[in-house]
């Protein structure tokens, strides 16, 4: 999954009238997806709409430390 597919992801977690947000943070907990972002940045530099899929890719990371404790 790439930057903005994660961006899009977060959407969906964070919104409240949503009931399968554990099963969306179990898709996602993958060292294939989410974890491969090293929070570098480039991704934010090169969006177009000036969009921070590195913020929201660390906000799903803080989602499920939280989610485990």
């Amino acid at each position: 999954m790439g930057p903005a597919a994660l961006l899009q992801a977060r959407r969906w977690l964070i919104d409240s009238r949503d009931e399968s947000t554990g099963e969306r943070l179990d898709d996602l907990e993958d060292p294939f997806r989410l974890y491969r972002c090293h929070t570098i940045m480039n991704c934010a530099k090169a969006c177009p709409k000036h969009l921070n899929p590195a913020k929201a890719i660390a906000e799903v990371k803080a989602m499920m430390v939280e989610r485990q404790v």
